[in-house]
């Protein structure tokens, strides 16, 4: 089982490799490849950070303490659904992903990440709401 925060749910549709630390990439690669081979795996929704946030860089101001984080985290929980302390496995996070989540709600959603004008979030959406699923990192 794997702790997560709401919006790491939408950052794993965007997941193309990078991140903030060779740790970093490769939890969060573990993390995508799990998930996208077995789909059943159990995620606990946490409040705060999660198993991605402990590879957080030293070197870099961290964040994941943050209200913005912490309000993009509720946003993304509130609209699918979702509470602090559900556990689920990821096929049913997809299922609500797709039901409630359009491309369009990212900007939104997600209006104060980094990573944001990359688009592969909204990339992301769109395939899961297409049935694809994750895919595959090269």
């Amino acid at each position: 089982m794997f702790r997560l925060r709401g919006h790491h749910l939408l950052c794993l549709l965007g997941y193309r490799g990078m991140g903030y630390s060779p740790a970093y990439v490769a939890t969060m690669t573990n993390l995508h490849q799990t998930l996208r081979t077995a789909p059943e795996t159990k995620i606990l929704l946490v409040l705060g950070p999660d198993d991605l946030c402990k590879n957080f860089p030293d070197s870099q101001t961290y964040h994941c303490e943050d209200a913005n984080i912490h309000a993009r985290d509720a946003a993304v929980l509130e609209k699918l659904g979702l509470q602090i302390g559900q556990v689920l496995p990821w096929q049913e996070i997809q299922h609500r992903i797709a039901q409630n989540i359009v491309p369009h709600d990212i900007p939104t959603l997600c209006s104060t990440c980094p990573w944001r004008s990359y688009g592969y979030c909204e990339q992301g959406v769109e395939e899961i709401k297409a049935g694809k699923g994750l895919r595959i990192i090269d």
